[in-house]
């Protein structure tokens, strides 16, 4: 059974934005702080932002400025709008609750994002 699907991903050249999107089901999303997640090639998934169920955000040092989370509670969807994208941003993109504050759901496959030239 999915329970989270991301998607809003692509190629984007230095600079450019996207946004992203995760609709999780219920049971994951209702009343839990969510985030997004991160995984380049060769280095271990890292947090990059979390929303809380009011919508308290908060963010790494090196998308602090350039990204921002938001959540729809009634479509049971969070957002990651990226703007001024570098390569560094080249990864695998994922959602789930918030593991500094819950307990991690199953993984989704996650959305390429790729920053190239």
């Amino acid at each position: 059974q999915v329970q989270v699907v991301e998607s809003g991903g692509g190629l984007v050249q230095p600079g450019g934005s996207l946004r992203l999107s995760c609709v999780a089901s219920i049971s994951i999303f209702r009343r839990y702080p969510m985030a997004w997640y991160r995984q380049a090639p060769g280095k271990e998934r890292e947090l990059i932002a979390g929303i809380t169920s009011d919508g308290s955000t908060n963010y790494v040092n090196s998308v602090t400025g350039r990204f921002t989370i938001s959540r729809d509670n009634a479509k049971n969807t969070v957002y990651l709008q990226m703007n001024s994208l570098k390569h560094e941003d080249t990864a695998v993109y994922y959602c789930n609750r918030d593991r500094r504050v819950s307990l991690l759901a199953s993984w989704g496959r996650g959305t390429q994002v790729t920053v190239s030239s």
